[in-house]
């Protein structure tokens, strides 16, 4: 099995960290619904799949470590014509993220590959946006940035009309043995900027009996979802 290399960058910590300081002003965006709920400590394969409700909360930050995660295998999937892409975010400056307030966000479980999650952006609004980089994800009230699989970065942004989609794949546990599994019932994902800086957060609902450990990553947005379900 093909070995990956996660990085998440200090840029990504300090935006999450500036996001927080946002928040606790007052800021831009507002949360909306539920909070995350708290972990269990017991092991079990992933189930079935329940979408949540979007909000727009800013996390607390934390640095996770570098992490060396399985790659897993192709997931046939994707319908319609596929988004634009824009080769850099300098040429991509004039259109707007993709935030809880002109898109969607759903997150569904997959056969394959196996322990793997994939995440949905729908472009809800009337003009284009972009999902720029990979989200920040957080399961329950973690406080650490959930692992980005930095060989997974596209060579363009991936750019949404009213109603496409873009991918994100969420692989959810290492090898076997290679990592302590504890369940999570809520995933907080953090859409981010051209500058990678936070721009609101959907709160969603797990599919039952979700698993994660120290060894999990996610993916940049991909156009396809054959891409996303590649690593």
């Amino acid at each position: 099995m093909r070995i990956n290399r996660i990085r998440t960058t200090a840029v990504a910590v300090t935006a999450l960290a500036a996001a927080l300081s946002l928040t606790a002003c007052g800021g831009e965006d507002k949360a909306m619904g539920t909070k995350p709920a708290g972990t269990a400590e017991t092991a079990a394969p992933a189930a079935s799949s329940t979408d949540g409700e979007a909000q727009q909360d800013t996390p607390e930050a934390g640095a996770p470590e570098t992490q060396t995660v399985p790659a897993g295998g192709k997931h046939a999937g994707g319908n319609g014509k596929k988004p634009e892409t824009v080769p850099n975010a300098e040429a991509a400056a004039s259109i707007p993220t993709c935030t809880p307030k002109n898109s969607t966000v759903k997150v569904s479980k997959v056969s394959r590959p196996i322990n793997h999650l994939l995440l949905t952006v729908t472009n809800t609004g009337s003009k284009d946006c972009a999902a720029y980089h990979a989200p920040f994800l957080r399961f329950d009230d973690a406080q650490a940035v959930y692992p980005i699989l930095d060989d997974s970065k596209p060579q363009a942004v991936v750019v949404l009309s009213p109603g496409e989609k873009a991918y994100a794949g969420i692989g959810l546990l290492g090898q076997p043995g290679e990592g302590e599994p504890v369940r999570s019932d809520n995933l907080g994902v953090i859409m981010v900027d051209k500058n990678n800086k936070a721009k609101g957060e959907a709160t969603l609902k797990l599919p039952a009996e979700t698993y994660t450990d120290s060894l999990g990553f996610v993916t940049y947005w991909q156009s396809d979802m054959e891409t996303a379900l590649t690593f």
